[in-house]
């Protein structure tokens, strides 16, 4: 007697939550834009390297050509020099070897 009212019960308690549940997995909604349209696009305005405001792009191209043309070459310390090279010794050492040697 147990056992049928146990084989009734159970079945009945698995599919009472499967009516109720809701299909997750759906398609995008039509408004929603493509990834592979969005990977296309043709970015059209751009931020100033100077100053990082909003730019179109041949206020951009002025900008960066100004900047291209520039008779100035910048100039690093000596100091700040030795450290980049030390900075590049070091990274290129932990590739060699990825036990951290140096601190």
């Amino acid at each position: 007697m147990v056992y049928s009212s146990l084989c009734r019960v159970i079945p009945l308690s698995l599919a009472l939550p499967m009516m109720f549940l809701e299909v997750g997995v759906t398609l995008p909604p039509p408004e929603d834009i493509p990834e592979e349209v969005l990977r296309s696009e043709i970015i059209t305005e751009g931020r100033s390297p100077v100053n990082g405001e909003p730019l179109s792009a041949a206020e951009y191209a002025e900008i960066k050509e100004k900047l291209d043309q520039s008779p100035y070459t910048p100039e690093i310390d000596s100091k700040l020099q030795n450290l980049i090279f030390l900075l590049k010794i070091r990274k290129m050492l932990k590739t060699f070897v990825p036990v951290p040697i140096i601190p």
